[in-house]
């Protein structure tokens, strides 16, 4: 989009990526850890310290090149199921069910009678303030890349039993966890503040519903750090021209469907004058 509209691509409002609108500057944390860029990646300290602060056993936790070869490492050796719609990465051609919780793309919570073999966690703490739901015998995939806003550092994780870590171990590229994002981990996680994170997007995704509502989009009620928009027919297109990108919920197989990250309240006003610019 930066390159069709001519403009800097830092310039761009991002809303198609529901990232944590409250992170910490990623980019002055992992600034302190530039000079192990010189070492091969050893990812056992920041295992234990991302464990630790989950509060999961350390045998029983997978660091990963972000969320996607979580999903892929756990679905190459599982296989698995949905229920539509659903995240596009999960497998669908049968085996254990697995769930996006909060559901990816509505933001609703799952129920705490439901069950599903494989979770995926990825905006929960942002959802909830806890790291993770601990259903016992569950697999757990999660996504350290939407908590830290970090996508360029890949970082993800499995959580599951010691038996099936170790196959998932078998298909894990050698050093697939760069040295970079091993060494930053552990400071990141010193940021963390799951409760005031969720309280303060859940507060920022209020003022977000009632701005699209004002403009006839028909937000659905959401827990996530995203709204799912039912009413949305062109609105990447329209805010396209004024820097702003939402998500075309077509690949989820919701035609006339936006899911719109929730942002910062500087983003906020930036969405406003968008969609105020833009008004048929």
């Amino acid at each position: 989009m930066a390159a069709a509209l001519g403009i800097d691509p830092a310039r761009v409002l991002d809303l198609s990526a529901s990232l944590n609108p409250l992170a910490p500057d990623v980019a002055a944390v992992a600034g302190r850890h530039l000079g192990t860029l010189r070492c091969y990646p050893d990812p056992a300290a920041a295992t234990a310290a991302l464990a630790d602060a989950m509060g999961v056993d350390r045998q029983c936790l997978l660091l990963t090149n972000g969320g996607s070869e979580a999903i892929t490492l756990v679905a190459g050796e599982l296989g698995g199921h949905v229920d539509e719609p659903e995240f596009s990465l999960h497998p669908r051609e049968g085996g254990p069910r697995w769930r996006s919780n909060p559901h990816n793309p509505t933001g609703r919570l799952a129920p705490a009678d439901e069950r599903a073999d494989v979770w995926d966690e990825a905006f929960y703490p942002l959802a909830t303030g806890s790291w993770t739901r601990g259903d016992p015998g569950s697999v757990v995939v999660g996504s350290l890349t939407k908590l830290f806003a970090c996508p360029g550092l890949r970082l993800g994780y499995v959580v599951a039993p010691p038996e099936l870590l170790d196959r998932l171990r078998r298909r894990q590229p050698a050093w697939a966890v760069s040295t970079l994002a091993v060494a930053a981990l552990p400071d990141l996680l010193e940021t963390a503040d799951l409760t005031g994170w969720s309280v303060g997007i859940a507060e920022l995704r209020s003022d977000l519903v009632a701005l699209l509502d004002t403009h006839g989009l028909a937000p659905l009620a959401s827990e996530a750090p995203f709204v799912l928009c039912r009413q949305a027919r062109g609105l990447r297109s329209r805010l396209a021209p004024h820097g702003v990108v939402v998500r075309d919920a077509s690949s989820f197989g919701l035609p006339h469907h936006a899911r719109v990250a929730v942002p910062d309240r500087a983003g906020l006003a930036r969405l406003q004058d968008a969609l105020e610019r833009s008004a048929p």
